[in-house]
């Protein structure tokens, strides 16, 4: 059981602190956190999955020992029970929710989510939004408030949500079972992983600007 003074001492933003301190549990409630509430927007999906693969590669750092057998059944139930949770919060009201909200991140997601429906259309986008931070959050409870139909929405979030769950954790695990000593470049690869994973939004928010800039 953990002692108070260990959870006070966890950093919600650390992948590696959250592992630590949650091992698998932590993956799952995260995961369910960021893809199934508004307000897991900022936590760190993508590293922790690629570092939980870490972890899972027996000596390889000098981490907490995971393994891949609970990695990523809890990697997929977070992501994916998370994912239709916030389907029926966007069902629920998810607009209303999103308007109160005065962070313009979780804004610009819910607008590249918009965009995202509106060009690819149901499946293409709801697959691609799993690798977008931010965007992955608000897209679920959008796609409740649009009504995009339940089924559609249950396959391919299903799909998106394991081909993401599942591969970043194989990442992981593939880059730990090849590179010897991969503990010694671990932070410097996990804050590679994080730049990676905000490239699209660094991407869109230089399109916006140049399409404002145009405009004028």
């Amino acid at each position: 059981m953990l002692q108070p003074h260990t959870l006070l001492a966890v950093n919600v933003l650390d992948a590696s602190s959250l592992l630590a301190a949650f091992g698998a549990l932590g993956v799952a409630v995260i995961m369910f956190a960021e893809t199934g509430l508004l307000v897991g927007f900022f936590l760190p999906g993508d590293s922790l999955l690629f570092t939980a693969g870490l972890l899972c590669v027996p000596g390889a750092t000098s981490g907490p020992q995971l393994h891949l057998v609970q990695v990523i059944p809890a990697a997929l139930a977070g992501a994916l029970i998370g994912a239709q949770v916030g389907y029926v919060i966007g069902r629920r009201g998810g607009r209303a929710l999103l308007a109160k909200s005065g962070n313009k991140s979780l804004h610009k997601g819910a607008e590249r989510a918009e965009e995202l429906l509106a060009k690819y259309g149901h499946g293409k986008a709801i697959v691609l939004a799993r690798f977008i931070p931010v965007v992955r959050t608000v897209l679920n409870p959008l796609c409740g408030v649009l009504d995009v139909p339940a089924k559609t929405f249950a396959i391919w979030q299903v799909v998106g949500g394991t081909v993401w769950a599942v591969g970043v954790v194989l990442a992981g695990y593939g880059l730990g079972s090849s590179v010897p000593n991969i503990d010694h470049y671990l932070l410097p690869i996990i804050g590679l992983v994080v730049v990676v994973s905000v490239i699209p939004i660094a991407l869109e928010l230089l399109k916006a600007r140049r399409s404002s800039g145009g405009a004028q």
